[in-house]
């Protein structure tokens, strides 16, 4: 947080050393305009995808699994994989876009009103239909997520339309026989507990994982895979290095959640695809890994999730 009185700092980090190897970014948004950059040049304009691509791929992140979770970006990303081959997609209706679709208003934990927009008035049962549908239309799109629970967006009525949609996710991703990702905040067990109940699919991707050593063995044991972004680098993340300790490399995915959480030392600036080489330099330093090594076997992993992006990258 920037120390009060300054002005944040929105210009964009410069380009790391690129990687030895190319690298997937398991999970971004270039749907969404990182809030109040600039385009990469300084224009007024925030950058183009192909900007975004452009600039990745010099640092070898050459491949990415574009997430859309309301629908706007649901169907903006049903065109863009078919535009980039680059692009995968995934589609759903996030945990917190799922209250608004059944009109449940209420305030949770972090004291932020909820508002309602025009793409709302589509009940919840609809629009996981046309998720559903877009999912059954695009053979590039390979993953229904993000889904999940998020106990800090809303109290106990919202969660239980929340629980409704993340299961509804589940079934849909292994009727499709697509990868699911999961977003997860403050609701582990409760997490967990949904997927033990109702079956997990066969390939199943905590998002973003923010649990522990024992979260991460858990999963594990169950084939679940983990993806690590950007606060696996901050100081404070101690307990989840600790889970990137015990997660077997065979299972570990990574990630920007772009244009969120970007890596240290850029915390609080915007953050892009470009900027996964940042984090993957910081995880193959924690493990004593050698850093093409670890590329080469998160691209493969990625690959077994989601299939071929049809690159030669």
């Amino acid at each position: 947080m920037s120390p009060r009185g300054r002005e944040r700092d929105r210009s964009w980090p410069e380009l790391p050393e690129p990687l030895p190897a190319p690298l997937v970014d398991d999970h971004t948004h270039l749907d969404h305009a990182a809030p109040g950059a600039p385009g990469f040049d300084g224009r007024a304009e925030p950058p183009s995808v192909l900007e975004q691509l452009e600039r990745a791929a010099a640092v070898g992140v050459t491949r990415m699994v574009q997430i859309g979770c309301d629908l706007p970006a649901a169907r903006w990303t049903d065109v863009a994989v078919g535009e980039h081959g680059a692009l995968l997609g995934g589609v759903a209706i996030h945990p917190n876009e799922a209250p608004l679709h059944a009109g449940v208003l209420e305030v949770g934990p972090d004291g932020l009103e909820p508002e309602r927009e025009a793409r709302h008035e589509v009940s919840l049962d609809d629009a996981i239909t046309e998720i559903a549908d877009l999912a059954r239309g695009n053979d590039r799109i390979r993953v229904i997520g993000e889904t999940g629970l998020d106990h800090f967006r809303t109290g106990e009525r919202g969660r239980e339309v929340q629980r409704e949609s993340f299961r509804a996710h589940v079934a849909l991703a292994k009727e499709l026989g697509l990868a699911l990702q999961i977003h997860d905040r403050d609701a582990h067990a409760e997490v967990i507990d949904l997927l033990l109940a109702d079956g997990a699919p066969e390939r199943t991707v905590f998002h973003c994982f923010s649990g522990d050593a024992a979260m991460a063995r858990l999963c594990v044991d169950r084939g679940w895979y983990l993806s690590f972004a950007g606060p696996v680098t901050f100081a404070s993340s101690h307990e989840l290095r600790a889970a990137l300790h015990v997660t077997p490399l065979s299972r570990v995915l990574l990630e920007t959640d772009a244009p969120y959480l970007t890596p240290h030392p850029f915390r609080g600036r915007p953050n892009a695809p470009y900027l996964l080489a940042r984090t993957a330099r910081s995880v193959a330093a924690e493990l004593e890994l050698d850093l093409a090594a670890l590329c080469d076997q998160v691209s493969a992993n990625a690959g077994h999730l989601y299939g071929s992006w049809g690159t030669d990258a």
